[in-house]
């Protein structure tokens, strides 16, 4: 079966497993839909389950992390198969040499200005947190205006762009850290008491980029339990300490905050690097301070 692409991204009040989402934005290279989900309610948003767990299906998003766990909670679905272009634009630099550096993760209006991808401003956001900010419930009114129409349209509209100048700089390791990755961030936020058992497989190493002095490492997502009171200590003072354990390990660590879940910390990276995060937090969470 030949494979097709489309771009994809969410609005939503506090968009989480609890949060109301409101508009899914899907881009197609000659169409933008808006998916209404106030007005055309579940039954609207679950006729795209098919083709969001499609494996034949990429969908182009930036930070898909959010946005699967409001899938997933809300409508069972398992989003599958993306291509994250934040992950990208990290996998890229480090690629061209850059240097990895813990929590420096584009935001897509960062990415929609840089030359090198799209180089546009994007007005309508900035105008959007004002009113966001005035009052949160912004996107739940109806009718839409044609602010929100603007804004959530380009949300996408620039996307396949990105996606195309992205996949050419991107060799074969880099995409399928980028395939595994995705996959790891799709999960993150969706635990539940069955250890991912209904979600899709994940991707394989490629035959072709296993050699003897470079082949990747299997890459896993481990969920830490967190005690009642101790989720400061892990914290820090000002972010200290969770900064210190990110710098200290190569692998990538989320916290719930307050979307939660809020008794967990979520590692996804190579299974020793998580291995040392996890033995580094359950020793913070031993200690005592008087």
């Amino acid at each position: 079966m030949a494979s097709s692409s489309y771009h994809l991204t969410s609005i939503g009040v506090d968009l989480c497993r609890n949060g109301t989402l409101c508009i899914m934005q899907l881009a197609f290279p000659d169409a933008i839909y808006l998916v209404d989900a106030i007005e055309g309610g579940k039954p609207l948003v679950e006729a795209c389950k098919p083709a969001l767990e499609s494996s034949y299906i990429t969908k182009v998003i930036h930070d898909c992390k959010r946005d699967s766990e409001a899938l997933y909670f809300q409508f069972d679905i398992k989003l599958h198969n993306v291509f994250d272009t934040q992950i990208a634009y990290s996998l890229i630099e480090e690629q061209e040499g850059g240097k990895k550096v813990p929590d420096d993760y584009i935001s897509f209006v960062d990415l929609l200005a840089d030359p090198r991808y799209c180089g546009k401003s994007y007005l309508e956001k900035q105008e959007v947190r004002v009113l966001l900010r005035q009052d949160p419930n912004f996107w739940k009114y109806r009718p839409l205006s044609e602010l929100m129409v603007r804004a959530a349209t380009d949300d996408v509209r620039f996307l396949l762009y990105i996606y195309n100048k992205m996949v050419v700089k991107m060799n074969e390791k880099s995409l399928w850290y980028l395939a595994m990755r995705g996959a790891l961030y799709c999960r993150c936020f969706c635990i539940t008491d069955n250890d991912y058992a209904d979600w899709p497989p994940l991707p394989p190493i490629p035959e072709n980029i296993c050699t003897d002095n470079n082949a990747p490492e299997k890459e896993i997502l481990s969920v830490v339990d967190v005690p009642p009171g101790k989720m400061g200590v892990v914290i820090g003072r000002k972010g200290a300490s969770i900064l210190a354990i990110k710098e200290s390990c190569d692998a990538e660590i989320f916290i719930g905050g307050d979307k939660g879940p809020p008794d967990k910390v979520f590692v996804i990276g190579p299974v020793k690097q998580v291995r040392k995060a996890e033995a580094i937090l359950r020793g913070r969470m031993l200690e005592i301070y008087y």
